[in-house]
């Protein structure tokens, strides 16, 4: 039976919608929330719960299958793999970091406080450690 996923996109943003899905499902799975051998909902069937197109959600699919979260069957939808964690090379790393912090700045600049982002990078309330 396929998992019941509880995400969000937002079709006004700039990101586009297959990114929202794949950033929104590989949340849930790196936080645990889904496990090796559970399915997916059916690309049509998370379509017409985001009232997207289904080659939008396929698509979504598609990038955490070349990510290694999911294999992808015909008739049998999305599975979640075990996926050891990659050991990031240092490049990737460095590409991360610069990332993030052009992120934390831009929330920075928003307003958002600075004990908000250490609780969400720590994936916890309160303050920063």
């Amino acid at each position: 039976m396929a998992a019941s996923l509880t995400i969000a996109i937002d079709l006004s943003s700039t990101v586009p919608a297959y990114r929202q899905i794949a950033d929104a499902v590989r949340t849930l799975l790196v936080g645990g929330h889904m496990t090796a051998g559970g399915q997916l909902p059916t690309v049509r069937q998370l379509a017409v719960d985001l009232g997207v197109h289904h080659n939008t959600v396929a698509e979504a699919y598609r990038t955490l299958a070349d990510e290694g979260w999911l294999e992808l069957t015909r008739r049998r939808g999305a599975t979640v793999l075990d996926r050891a964690t990659p050991r990031a090379t240092p490049q990737a790393e460095q590409q991360y970091v610069a990332r993030l912090r052009a992120l934390l700045a831009e929330a920075r600049a928003a307003g958002v406080s600075t004990d908000s982002l250490f609780a969400a990078v720590n994936g916890s309330k309160g303050s920063r450690p």
